[in-house]
């Protein structure tokens, strides 16, 4: 069995309210992530999956259990790149410096970011689109921009909150596409959030399912249809049952009120 590169163990997190009052959101979480997978969490609205995500990008530490990365890491630098739901692209920079920002913070020169994200801008269906400010692209293309930004810090894990959500459903599809033949050929490993069942039913080789809050784990899916997956997996008898088992599984949480 391959050895994970991040591990989540019985992690929980509770917040104090300014009464002293202790709320639970997630507890006892266990999950892995290995090199180069593609790992989706759903769960209910408010169940607790940004909270999650908080722990994953180390934005806050859990109250009690572990989350560890295994790999070789920069000690000065995240193990993860955390790409939010909205693009939050800045609208008086370019898609280059758009996308160069975080190398600029990490202390690249202006010009060497420039040149690094010219490079990338074919892989990210962009040329041509260097110059050009967000009030020029389409929705889809905000969002290619948004990814490149966060894949080109070059860290070993990407977090994606719902990256997609927001848009129609012809522009998600083609992202979505695109995203599988990108992690596939860059064997980038990833963890995605979405309230999308088939979207991480096509991305992913795992999905987690969350209970409501306090979220505790479902169900693990494992699935074995090998990626990056067409749009004729969406007629197999596979993604149809794990559908099934997926949409049942979200009804009966979102029924019993679990945690409530």
């Amino acid at each position: 069995m391959t050895s994970p590169l991040l591990t989540v163990d019985s992690v929980a997190k509770s917040f104090q309210s300014p009464r002293g009052d202790s709320t639970p959101v997630i507890r006892d979480i266990s999950m892995r992530l290995d090199p180069g997978e593609f790992v989706s969490v759903i769960g209910p609205s408010g169940s607790g999956k940004s909270t999650l995500f908080t722990l994953l990008a180390e934005q806050t530490e859990p109250t009690s259990g572990s989350v560890t990365f295994h790999g070789d890491r920069d000690p000065k630098q995240p193990f993860s790149a955390y790409m939010p739901q909205k693009d939050l692209l800045f609208p008086w920079l370019s898609v280059e410096d758009n996308a160069a920002l975080g190398l600029v913070l990490r202390g690249m020169s202006k010009r060497q970011s420039r040149e690094r994200i010219a490079e990338l801008l074919p892989t990210f269906r962009l040329e041509g689109r260097a110059k050009a400010y967000p009030f020029e692209l389409s929705g889809g293309m905000r969002q290619r921009v948004a990814l490149l930004r966060t894949v080109v810090q070059d860290r070993p894990v990407l977090l994606l909150d719902e990256p997609f959500g927001a848009l129609d459903y012809l522009t998600r599809t083609e992202l979505q596409l695109w995203l599988a033949d990108l992690c596939a050929e860059k064997g980038l490993s990833v963890v995605l959030i979405t309230h999308d069942v088939p979207e991480a039913l096509f991305l992913s080789d795992r999905v987690y399912v969350l209970s409501n809050r306090p979220a505790t784990i479902r169900m693990v899916l494992e699935q074995d249809a090998p990626r990056p997956r067409t749009l004729d997996y969406l007629e197999t008898s596979e993604f149809k049952h794990n559908e099934r088992v997926l949409l049942s599984e979200l009804t009966e949480s979102t029924r019993l009120g679990e945690g409530i």
